[in-house]
């Protein structure tokens, strides 16, 4: 018997550098893979991080991040930086 494949989920957050991150899109399957499709298409960097995404997945759009997701959130979007070679403001090479 084939063992059933767990639904694709994916969740996209925006950072402005003020407040907290929200969530702006998120979906399952097909939706997921659209997300996934249009970011990859638009240079945005992905990261799979399955029980971050199962978390975030349960904020309404629009909603910021909760506190208890800080530093796993923040974890992310230091990957983002790196992964395009943006630095943040006020950031000195050491």
């Amino acid at each position: 018997m084939k063992k059933a494949k767990p639904p694709q989920t994916a969740v996209a957050l925006r950072y402005d550098g003020e407040g907290a991150p929200r969530v702006t899109a998120q979906g399952s399957d097909e939706l997921a893979r659209e997300i996934i499709a249009l970011a990859e298409a638009s240079g945005i960097p992905l990261q799979e991080n399955p029980p971050l995404v199962a978390l975030l997945a349960q904020l309404e759009l629009g909603d910021e991040i909760p506190r208890e997701l800080y530093q796993a959130v923040a974890e992310v979007i230091a990957f983002a930086y790196l992964l395009s070679g943006k630095r943040p403001s006020g950031f000195e090479d050491t």
